[in-house]
């Protein structure tokens, strides 16, 4: 992994942070359950892709929240966060506001949507469930182009939807680490069904042609009540 920039963590630090987790609750933390690997690309360069680990928590069964790291290790760089929400809610859900959504029907068939470590019986379990569901990612660092820090706006990334999407290299790097076998692993997934109604035809924006990409524009910001003036900010 590449290095982030700053001194090294020094002794004081480590051990004040030992003394503190003692002390201090972590129950958002704490309530991750589950890790997911997948592989993102941006919303507007499908040639650009990463590996996306999403450590995710269930506020409700139509719901998880996922932070996502570039990797399962302990010094791994948290880059984005991922929604993932049932197919009910999805469709409740503004036109304009689902394209921004992609489905998760493709990567779980193909096996690119994996639980690493976890039996299949019981992953096959959990997987059903996402196979009907549809996700919103945003990607804060773009580590594909080896920035050391979080730098410009944030990204909307989306998920494969067909074969000869993912890059051969990033396959073969996730099946000798992990033990998998994607073709095998397809197999044993083809009994599994998407949403009852379809792929929605708004989710997965980028299948229209056109990228998507969030730009930072100059806008007036209406004051506070107390407020005196206009202040200019960037959205």
């Amino acid at each position: 992994m590449a290095e982030v920039p700053g001194e090294a963590t020094q002794t004081g630090t480590a051990l004040l942070e030992k003394a503190t987790a003692v002390l201090e609750g972590f129950g958002p933390i704490n309530s991750i359950h589950q890790h997911l690997c997948a592989f993102h690309f941006y919303g507007d360069n499908m040639a650009r892709q990463v590996q996306a680990h999403h450590y995710c928590s269930h506020p409700s069964e139509d719901m998880r929240q996922c932070l996502i790291y570039d990797s399962p290790d302990a010094d791994a760089r948290l880059i984005g966060v991922e929604y993932i929400i049932s197919e009910s809610l999805f469709l409740t859900l503004p036109d304009q506001e689902k394209k921004l959504w992609h489905s998760h029907e493709y990567e779980v068939k193909s096996g690119t949507l994996f639980m690493p470590g976890v039996p299949g019986p019981l992953q096959h379990r959990e997987m059903e469930k996402l196979c009907k569901s549809y996700g919103k990612a945003i990607h804060f660092w773009q580590i594909d182009k080896g920035d050391s820090l979080p730098l410009g706006p944030p990204s909307l990334m989306y998920a494969l939807t067909t074969d000869g999407q993912l890059d051969t290299q990033l396959a073969r790097e996730a099946e000798k680490r992990f033990g998998i076998n994607l073709e095998e692993e397809r197999k044993k997934r083809e009994y599994m069904k998407g949403p009852d109604h379809g792929i929605h035809p708004l989710a997965n924006g980028w299948s229209s042609g056109k990228g998507l990409k969030f730009k930072l524009r100059e806008t007036e910001c209406l004051p506070s009540p107390s407020a005196t003036g206009i202040t200019r900010v960037f959205v």
